[in-house]
């Protein structure tokens, strides 16, 4: 049987066409698989199939693995929907950002053993297939949860769809995984709303004053709402617990400044940088020190080209970049973060090549 194995050979089946699903549709064409499409929204299909992501399911085909890519509050229904009309060595999977409620929803069906859930740590702020990529999980971290009934063929079998996909498998718990997304991501998603909820009322006045630092804390409030209700509210004990830990934190901030406390201020700062800190530098190894080179850069075609270029010719890898804008000025203030080490050697590049840096 092809489940045994654990050797992914198709068909794969894509339940929700939108810019995961089809971007999982588009990386198993890459790889030459057979993809088979179904949405509730036909003109999903038509969009995804029109990308070459794969064809619309008939009655007759029998997929090898099934993914689900359905909004959260539909996942539990979708997943049980998939095994009850999956053929008896089919393996279904699912990429939700919460893994307990699925599991728990699916809890004693007769086909529980070949269900794994899974979540890509991927994604952009677009939806819809027409937002879809085949790379979108390229070396990117993929959670794969089995529940305490799955198969190790199962198991296997996820693992090797991520792998197909470019993406590095986690494996993970689904309590384990909720736990950690809560801390990387809902808990932060939240703490960007309230935020920039303070934005929302604003004058004109305060907000020309708005610089790189409250863009980097909001960024993620732009996503949809009614997305991120579903998927917070899906998690909401793991999120609740962390909340009540930001909520001691947040009081003793607010006795620190209202009681002119810099020691105690000072202290909440530094346990803030010790968690920037613990954040893994890229491809998951140990953070470096980090340093900022800011250069202004006129906004004209083609400066950020020529910046690029003289950056990469001075041999300095760029690690990140943030771009700001002069409110006054056709300027704008770019960012280039390298390793601490090297910040002055690409200084000096720039300014040889006529670049203004800012210290």
């Amino acid at each position: 049987m092809a489940e045994t194995s654990g050797r992914l050979s198709g068909p794969v089946e894509i339940v929700g066409t939108g810019l995961i699903g089809t971007s999982i549709a588009l990386a198993c064409r890459r790889a030459g698989l057979e993809v088979l499409l179904t949405d509730t929204d036909p003109d999903h299909v038509r969009t995804a199939s029109g990308l070459g992501a794969g064809r619309p399911r008939t009655p007759d085909d029998v997929p090898q693995l099934v993914v689900v890519a359905v909004p959260p509050d539909a996942l539990g229904a979708a997943i049980t929907a998939t095994l009850d009309a999956a053929g008896p060595d089919t393996v279904v999977t699912d990429v939700g950002s919460v893994k307990a409620a699925p599991l728990a929803a699916v809890a004693g069906h007769p086909a529980v053993s070949r269900y794994v859930g899974s979540h890509p740590m991927a994604g952009t702020e677009h939806s819809g297939p027409l937002s879809a990529s085949a790379a979108l999980f390229d070396g990117r971290p993929w959670a794969v949860t089995p529940g305490p009934e799955a198969t190790p063929a199962a198991a296997r079998l996820v693992e090797a769809l991520v792998v197909l996909c470019g993406a590095v498998p986690v494996p993970l718990s689904p309590a384990e995984h909720d736990r950690a997304v809560a801390r990387t991501s809902h808990v932060p998603h939240l703490m960007a709303s309230l935020v920039a909820g303070t934005l929302a009322g604003a004058s004109a006045d305060h907000l020309a004053l708005s610089g790189t630092g409250v863009r980097d804390v909001t960024r993620v409030a732009g996503g949809d709402p009614r997305l991120y209700s579903q998927i917070i509210g899906g998690n909401a004990g793991a999120v609740a617990a962390l909340l009540t830990e930001v909520r001691q934190r947040l009081d003793l901030a607010i006795e620190a400044v209202s009681g002119d406390d810099r020691a105690g201020l000072e202290s909440l700062l530094a346990y803030g940088q010790a968690g920037t800190r613990a954040i893994p530098g890229k491809h998951g190894t140990a953070p470096q020190p980090m340093e900022a080179v800011r250069v202004s850069v006129p906004d004209h075609p083609g400066e950020l080209a020529r910046l690029f270029a003289d950056a990469g010719a001075s041999g300095v890898n760029i690690e990140d970049v943030r771009i700001d804008h002069d409110p006054g000025r056709p300027v704008g203030l770019v960012e280039l973060d390298v390793v601490a080490a090297r910040a002055e050697e690409l200084r000096v590049a720039l300014e040889s090549n006529g670049w203004t840096t800012h210290r």
